[in-house]
This record gives C-alpha cells, structure tokens and sequence, in this order.
C-alpha cells in the first residue's frame, strides 16, 4: 500500500508546464457532456493560450491519454467519480476525451449518472457527495433542524451501498467545508461551520479538523469494506485562485491568461491539502490488512501554477454578462474554482490513466 504514486524515482507531480502543440484532446463544442459554466469559449472567453500546455513531470513524461488504452485497461470494469462539483467537473473531463473514441450509452438513474462504453463494458459513474460522510438536516441535541449535521465518523451511505461494484474510486472534497454544517462526532456535537451557539463554549473541532476527519473516515470505510478490493485514488485538494476577496467577497481571476511561473503561496489551500493529507495517512494506517490499493494524486501544488485554467467571468453564454471590472475597480461576478473544458483539468485524467496502467500492468 503506498501513500502517494511514484513511477520508479519519477514524483508524477513535481515539474512545469509546457507547450502543448498537439492541441487540446477535445473541442469545446464537439463533447455533449461539459457544463456549460466549465465550456469558456463556448462563454466568449477571448483567449486560447490556456489550453495549449500540458505537465512535464521533472524526471519522466506524463504519457498523452489514449481512449482505447483506457477502454481496454477497463474492461468489464466500473470505474466511479464521488465527491463535489468539482469530482463532477473532472467526470466530465473524462467523458468528454473518451467520446472521442466512442458514444457511451446513457445507463443512469436519479441516484447516480452512469454511462457505458459498450466496446469494452466500460462503466463510468458518477455520485454526488459533497462532504463523502453521513449528513442529515434534522434536529440533533442543540443544532435546528435545517442546518445540515456532518457525522464524521460516518460514511455516506449514498455511495457505500454501490461500492462493491466498482473497480476504481477516484475521490474528491473540501471545498464544501466553507459551508454551513455542524459536526458531529461520538454521536456529540463538538464544532461548526457559520453556525455555533455562543452558550455552547468553546468549540472542540473547526472545519480544518473535521475535513481531515472525514477525508479519514471515507477512505479508511472504503479500504476496508468486505466486498472492495478495488484502487482508490483520492485527488488532492483543488485550489481556487480568487484573489483580493473569496467568490462571495470581491476575489477575482480575471486577466489570467497563462501559467504562472512563481506561485502566490494560498495559505487556506496549503493548510486544506495538510489536513487532507493528515486524514489519508491515518487511514493508511487502518486499512494495512485491506485488500484495496490507495494511492494520493498529489495535484493541489502543480494546479497553484494555473490561475489561467478557470472561468472566471466566462461562467454563461449571456451576451450581456459583466466581463469587466466597475467604476471602482470592482471585478465580475465569476468562477476561479472550477476549470475550464477543454483545459488543464484533462491532466488529472492522464494522470488517473497513469495510476490505473501501472496498477494494472504491474508497470
């Protein structure tokens, strides 16, 4: 069981981006699944530079994803995106590069999107789980009913119940933990997000704490589920790049055009990948006699150089949509947390291809 994926000395993840002149793996409009808030030229976007690079790993080559090797690496083979609209933008991403190859069939339900490349019987699913623990929005001891109640110590069951019929597990959190929630743990009430009593006291877990929790939780109840002996991939926490505010406070990306060469250090992005990190270590140590594969994709530090890669005003196709800044210097309202399609986001594709290979293959 490793902690993080190395090829031989090769760390995929430390390198720079370069120049891509064999383009984009696919079009803006020629990929039926995208969101249209992550289609930025489809939204006006002016610039194309951002998709015309791709990661060079330092020590290695990042190899250009192949569908067919894909399919075939798959066959008979599920693999499932869990997480946030984040998971769900990457889900995209990857259906988007695999329907250059072939149309899956749409085998979906209200429960989870799932489509199947026939060819191969090659599932890709997605299901929605913005925390990866149990949630609930009834009253619990002091918390009202209507504020949603995280139990940390408790898997979410929406995709636990599926997980003896997937092969792969690609995960991703963390974003949502700026939300409001109150945090259960021990069946006791010990912390909160935008919501604490003041005759509660002190609190005993804050967001950072409960998010290494629960990334703790997820992991070590999936490594060590009966019926899973899969791979799971836990995609390291994805930084946003709003700048001078947050989304809802004035933070904006505009005017980014390419990747950065020195990276403005975020100080909330690098304590959410610790704590991360913190929580999938200790699950390592609790899953040591599972027969599951864990392995971290380690983006967090090589995406801090694509403030390039988001939407940022390009968020709708409205032709009367603010793409410049006010009077007072204001910037648009926009999106510098989710990626744009085609863009730097089919990178983590290539590298959940580069895991799955080496898995695989024994490489």
């Amino acid at each position: 069981m490793f902690f993080t994926f190395y090829s031989g000395k090769c760390n995929l993840y430390q390198g720079k981006w370069i120049k891509e002149p064999a383009g984009t793996l696919y079009k803006n409009d020629n990929c039926p699944f995208m969101t249209q808030m992550q289609n930025c030229q489809g939204n006006g976007r002016p610039d194309k530079e951002y998709e015309n690079y791709r990661w060079k790993p330092n020590q290695c080559d990042l190899p250009h994803f192949s569908p067919r090797k894909f399919l075939e690496l798959m066959r008979d083979k599920t693999l499932a995106f869990i997480g946030d609209s984040v998971s769900r933008n990457q889900f995209e991403s990857l259906l988007c590069i695999l329907w250059q190859e072939e149309a899956p069939k749409n085998r979906g339900n209200r429960r989870m999107q799932r489509w199947q490349f026939r060819s191969t019987n090659t599932m890709i699913i997605r299901i929605w789980s913005s925390w990866l623990v149990h949630t609930d929005p009834e009253a619990f001891q002091f918390s009202p009913k209507g504020v949603t109640k995280l139990f940390l110590d408790i898997p979410d069951k929406t995709f636990m119940e599926f997980l003896p019929t997937f092969d792969v597990v690609v995960l991703s959190s963390g974003h949502w933990f700026a939300k409001q929630s109150v945090y259960v743990l021990n069946n006791s009430i010990l912390g909160g997000q935008l919501w604490w009593p003041q005759e509660a006291g002190d609190m005993k877990i804050n967001s950072l704490e409960a998010y290494a929790i629960s990334v703790e939780t997820a992991v070590t109840a999936i490594s060590n589920h009966p019926n899973f002996t899969g791979l799971v991939i836990l995609r390291s926490y994805s930084p946003d790049h709003y700048e001078g505010g947050a989304w809802n406070t004035g933070g904006s990306c505009t005017g980014k055009t390419m990747p950065v060469n020195e990276m403005v250090r975020n100080g909330f992005t690098d304590i959410m990948h610790e704590k991360q990190i913190t929580g999938f270590q200790q699950a390592v140590k609790k899953s040591e006699n599972s027969h599951s594969k864990l392995r971290l994709m380690d983006i967090t530090e090589m995406f801090g150089y694509r403030p390039d890669g988001h939407p940022g005003p390009y968020r709708s196709p409205d032709p009367n949509k603010i793409i410049e800044r006010g009077p007072n210097g204001e910037p648009p309202p926009q999106d510098c947390l989710h990626w744009c399609m085609p863009g730097p986001i089919d990178t983590w594709n290539e590298i959940v291809l580069e895991i799955i290979r080496r898995e695989f293959e024994g490489a």
